[in-house]
C-alpha cells in the first residue's frame, strides 16, 4: 500500500501528471478525477462540505504544490466558499487558500453527511478542493488511480450476482469510458459519480467479486481501428441493440442522427431476428416475449397507458421542456396551446425498433420529435420517463372514431446503444461465455489490449492481464528500427520491417507472455525517434452460443 500511497501523492502534486519517481513516463489514463455529488446525485457545485481522514491526513497548496499543513485522523476539515478563496476550519483554526489538495497517505477520505448505498461514503486517492471559474463555489474532485476508481464502478453499475465473466465485461467497457466518455461537461474533472457518467460509490461499496473482474481485466481495453471505442452500456437493450446514429446527437454539432460509428452498430440477440424498422415487424417484437438474453431484466417488456385527457396534460408540460434541446419542431413555449390530441404516428425507427422520429398531431399542429430520450422524456408516466424509445403506440378509439386512450407497449431500458448489462449477465450465467465474447457480441470488430502509447523521450511501463497467455505487440507508427522491451524481466529487441505501405506491424511474443499478469517496459527509441504501439490480446474468439432464453 505505502508504494500505491506515494506514488499517488506524487500524481496528486505534479502538475499534469507527467512524471512519476520511478523515473517512466507517466499516461495521463493512470489517474482519474471525479466530480462528487450530494446525496441527490445531482449538485456538483458546493458552498461547503465536510471532509476528514481515517488516518492522518495532509494539506497542500494545489498551484505551487507547498506543503501547508497535517491534520489528525477523523479531525472535522470544514470547507467554505468565500469571495476570499476557500476558507479551511479545522481544530479551531481558520485560514483562507485558493484551491487544495487532501490526502490521507495511509487510510481513506470521508465526506460528512455523504452516503452511498446507505452508507458513509469513503474513497481512495486524494481530494482536490477547486474554485469555479466565478468563484461562485467549488468543485470536490476525487484524484483516484484507475483501478481503484473502477473497484467503486463495478458494483455499482452491475449486481454481483451476474457472475464473474460479466463483471469482467462490464470492468472493460467502464474502463473504456472513464478514458473516452462521450462527453466531458468540466474542465476541472473527467466525469461525475452519477448516471451522467457512470455510478461511482467509492471505497465502502467494494465487492470481491468485482475487485477480482477488476484486476483480471488489469490494462486491457476494447479497440477498433487502433483505438479506444465509445463503450455505451445500458441496462436492458430488449433483445435487439440500437445502432449509435439512430439514438445519440453529435455531442458537437448537436445533429441528429450521429455520425456512425461502427463497432456500436445495431446487434440482435439471435441471427435469426429481422430488422425492427417497420412498425408491424416492431410490434410483432415487442408487444410478446421473444427470447432473447434479456429476457431476465424485469423491463424486458412494459406497457404503459393514458387516457387522452391525461396524455395532453402531460404533453402541455413536457413539450415546452423538451423543445429546449433543438429535437421538437415547431417549439412549444411553456403555457402555449397545443390542443387536443388527433393521431401519434411514428416516422423512423432504427433497426432495433427504437423510435427516430415521431408526429404528434394535434388540432392545434402537428408536432415533430427526434432523438430517443427526448421521446422517453415527452411522453412520462407519473412523472417518469418511458423506460425506453423501443416503443409501439396504439390508439384505442371510441363508437365516433375519438381517440380515448394511447397505450405503448415497449421493450428494455435505457438507451440500448452497446453492451446490455442483462444480456452480459445472461451470457455469463446461462451461457458461460467469456468476457471477451461477451464484449465482441455487443461492439461490432473490435479486439482487445492494452492503451495505445507512443514512446519518445522516456521509457513507457504497462500491466495487463492476459487470460489465455497469448499476445502480440501491435506498432501502429514509428521512425524505428528496432523496438527493446522488457517482458516479465526478460529483455527482448526486435527488429520492425514495417514497409511504407503496411497498416501495422505485428510481433508475436506469446513465448513470453504468462497466464494472468504481465508486465511490460517499451524502452524508448534513440536519437529522438519514436514508436506507437500496444499489446493486443489473441484470443479463440468463437461465436456465442446462442440459446432461445427461459
Amino acid at each position: 500500500m505505502g508504494s500505491k500511497i506515494i506514488r499517488l501523492i506524487v500524481l496528486c502534486l505534479i502538475s499534469l501528471f507527467m512524471t512519476v519517481q520511478s523515473g517512466f513516463a507517466l499516461n495521463d489514463y493512470e489517474v482519474v478525477r471525479v466530480g462528487i455529488t450530494d446525496n441527490k446525485f445531482q449538485n456538483v457545485l458546493k458552498k461547503e462540505v465536510t471532509v476528514y481522514g481515517t488516518s492522518e491526513c495532509e494539506l497542500y497548496d494545489r498551484f505551487s504544490r507547498r506543503f501547508i499543513t497535517k491534520i489528525p485522523a477523523g479531525s472535522d476539515i470544514i470547507i467554505k466558499s468565500s469571495e476570499q478563496g476557500l476558507n479551511i476550519i479545522c481544530n479551531a483554526q481558520i485560514a483562507t487558500f485558493q484551491d487544495v489538495v487532501i490526502i490521507c497517505p495511509q487510510g481513506l477520505l470521508g465526506v460528512k453527511g455523504l452516503l452511498r448505498k446507505g452508507s458513509q461514503a469513503l474513497y481512495h486517492g486524494a481530494f482536490e478542493i477547486v474554485q469555479n471559474p466565478s468563484r461562485t463555489g467549488f468543485y470536490l474532485v476525487n484524484l483516484v488511480e484507475l483501478q481503484e476508481y473502477l473497484k467503486g464502478v463495478v458494483p455499482n453499475e452491475m449486481p454481483v450476482s451476474f457472475g464473474l465473466e460479466a463483471l469482467k465485461a462490464q470492468a472493460v467497457a467502464a474502463r473504456n469510458y472513464v478514458l473516452t466518455p462521450r462527453t466531458q461537461s468540466y474542465k476541472e474533472f473527467n466525469v461525475v459519480d452519477s448516471v451522467a457518467s457512470q455510478v461511482y460509490f467509492g471505497a465502502n461499496t467494494e465487492d470481491d467479486l468485482s475487485t477480482r473482474a477488476v484486476m483480471e481485466t488489469d490494462g486491457i481495453v476494447a479497440l477498433y481501428n487502433n483505438e479506444l471505442i465509445l463503450a455505451l452500456y445500458s441496462s436492458t437493450a430488449g433483445g435487439y441493440t440500437e445502432s449509435y446514429s439512430n439514438a445519440f446527437s453529435d455531442p458537437k454539432s448537436k445533429i441528429f442522427p450521429a455520425p456512425n460509428k461502427h463497432y456500436l452498430s445495431a446487434v440482435p440477440d439471435k441471427s435469426d431476428f429481422e430488422p425492427l424498422n417497420e412498425d408491424d415487424k416492431a410490434k410483432a417484437f415487442y408487444e410478446v416475449r421473444v427470447p432473447s438474453f434479456d429476457i431476465n431484466s424485469p423491463y424486458y417488456r412494459w406497457t404503459r397507458e393514458w387516457n387522452i385527457k391525461e396524455l395532453e396534460d402531460v404533453l402541455k408540460t413536457t413539450l415546452p421542456a423538451q423543445s429546449k434541446t433543438g429535437f421538437i419542431h415547431p417549439e412549444v413555449r411553456s403555457g402555449e396551446d397545443i390542443g387536443t390530441i388527433k393521431d401519434i404516428k411514428v416516422m423512423q425507427r432504427g433497426n432495433s425498433g427504437k423510435i427516430m422520429e415521431l408526429e404528434v398531431m394535434t388540432s392545434k399542429n402537428c408536432y415533430r420529435i427526434t432523438k430517443e430520450l427526448v421521446i422517453r422524456r415527452v411522453f412520462q408516466k407519473n412523472g417518469i420517463s418511458l423506460p425506453s424509445a423501443n416503443a409501439v403506440f396504439e390508439k384505442v378509439t371510441d363508437s365516433l372514431g375519438n381517440v380515448k386512450n394511447i397505450v405503448v407497449y415497449g421493450g428494455g431500458f435505457g438507451h440500448g446503444v452497446g453492451m446490455s448489462q442483462f444480456g452480459a449477465g445472461y451470457m455469463a450465467t446461462k451461457l458461460k461465455q467469456p468476457y471477451y465474447n461477451i464484449l465482441r457480441h455487443y461492439y461490432t470488430d473490435i479486439n482487445l489490449g492494452t492503451i495505445p502509447v507512443t514512446v519518445c523521450g522516456k521509457d513507457i511501463k504497462q500491466t495487463f492481464w492476459a487470460p489465455i497467455g497469448r499476445a502480440q505487440i501491435v506498432i501502429t507508427e514509428t521512425n524505428s528500427p528496432k523496438l527493446s522491451v522488457v517482458i516479465n524481466g526478460k529483455e527482448k529487441e526486435f527488429t520492425i520491417s514495417k514497409s511504407l505501405f503496411q497498416k501495422d506491424y505485428k510481433i508475436d511474443i506469446s513465448r513470453y507472455i504468462d497466464d494472468g499478469f504481465n508486465t511490460i517496459t517499451y524502452h524508448s527509441p534513440s536519437l529522438g525517434r519514436s514508436i506507437t504501439l500496444y499489446v493486443e490480446l489473441v484470443e479463440q474468439f468463437g461465436k456465442p452460443v446462442e440459446n432461445d432464453g427461459e
